[in-house]
């Protein structure tokens, strides 16, 4: 008997455990590699769908950014995406007009406003809402053709699957994140100029005074740009799990809410790396009294 052969029959339960968590260590890597691999092809062919599969593009530009059925009603994601960055940044006033009235420097709720929103709470919030609503979308969808055959009979006809169905969202998204994320931080910017001025009474001129002299256009323009980043990697997660959905109905669900799990990862992990290569070591902003 080979030494493996005396161990698993000695130490039945050990041996057997083991084998659960290698497979489980070894099992999120391959994972991991089968999406960079669908994202490296999903990127390849994103210039076939251009040149093939433009009236697709157009209509996935009107479902991302207005949504389809009843949630077009209200005006889809857009609509969704500004309540819930006002939302967050109604937040913010009222937490940091606290803190800082605590301090004495209430003053500074302009400078609170434009320095945290712009950096941290409308990308995050914009890429979760993202991934919420068109990412877990696009799973279902992808996941709902793929196991009625679908997905089959469309490779069966000659037709690229992957960049009519995957490369084709990603350029939509990557479309609409920009007058998305606009509106994302108008409404970010809006709410707590109301929350501050209105409900708690501060001037306006002291609050735009602030505002202004802190909102930095570099600040912004590097906010536009982790958002379409976010947007293209949030739309290869969820199409990569609808894409590889199996096992029914049930299954679709499951990979509805493994991406959403993979994709709230990333959006963090992706914000928190850009963050640090821009203001790890310099803030960008020099703050005296």
């Amino acid at each position: 008997m080979t030494t493996a052969q005396v161990l698993r029959s000695r130490f039945p339960r050990a041996t057997a455990n083991l084998r659960r968590y290698g497979v489980a260590a070894t099992g999120s890597l391959e994972e991991a590699g089968k999406l960079g691999w669908f994202s490296v092809l999903a990127g390849r062919d994103i210039a076939f769908a251009l040149t093939r599969y433009r009236k697709e593009v157009l209509r996935l530009v009107a479902e991302v950014g207005m949504g389809t059925g009843a949630l077009a009603v209200i005006g889809g994601t857009a609509v969704i995406v500004g309540l819930v960055t006002a939302s967050s940044g109604s937040l913010v006033a009222l937490q940091g007009f606290a803190a800082l009235s605590h301090l004495g420097i209430d003053a500074l709720m302009g400078f609170l406003a434009a320095l945290i929103n712009v950096r941290l709470v409308a990308p995050v919030v914009t890429g979760v809402v993202l991934a919420a609503t068109v990412g877990a979308g696009a799973t279902a969808e992808l996941g709902a053709m793929r196991i009625s055959e679908e997905i089959d009979a469309l490779e069966v006809m000659g037709i690229n699957s992957r960049a009519f169905l995957v490369s084709t969202r990603v350029i939509a998204v990557q479309v609409v994140i920009i007058p998305l994320y606009s509106l994302a931080l108008i409404a970010s910017f809006a709410a707590p100029q109301l929350v501050t001025t209105v409900a708690y009474g501060q001037g306006s001129g002291s609050y735009d005074h602030y505002f202004r002299t802190f909102l930095r256009p570099d600040d912004v323009f590097w906010s536009f740009a982790e958002m379409i980043i976010v947007a293209g990697v949030v739309m290869l997660v969820h199409c990569y799990y609808g894409y590889n959905a199996s096992g029914g109905p049930v299954g679709v669900g499951e990979a509805v809410g493994r991406s959403m799990r993979m994709s709230l990862v990333v959006i963090n992990v992706v914000l928190v790396l850009f963050e640090m290569s821009l203001y790890g070591t310099n803030p960008n902003f020099n703050f005296t009294v």
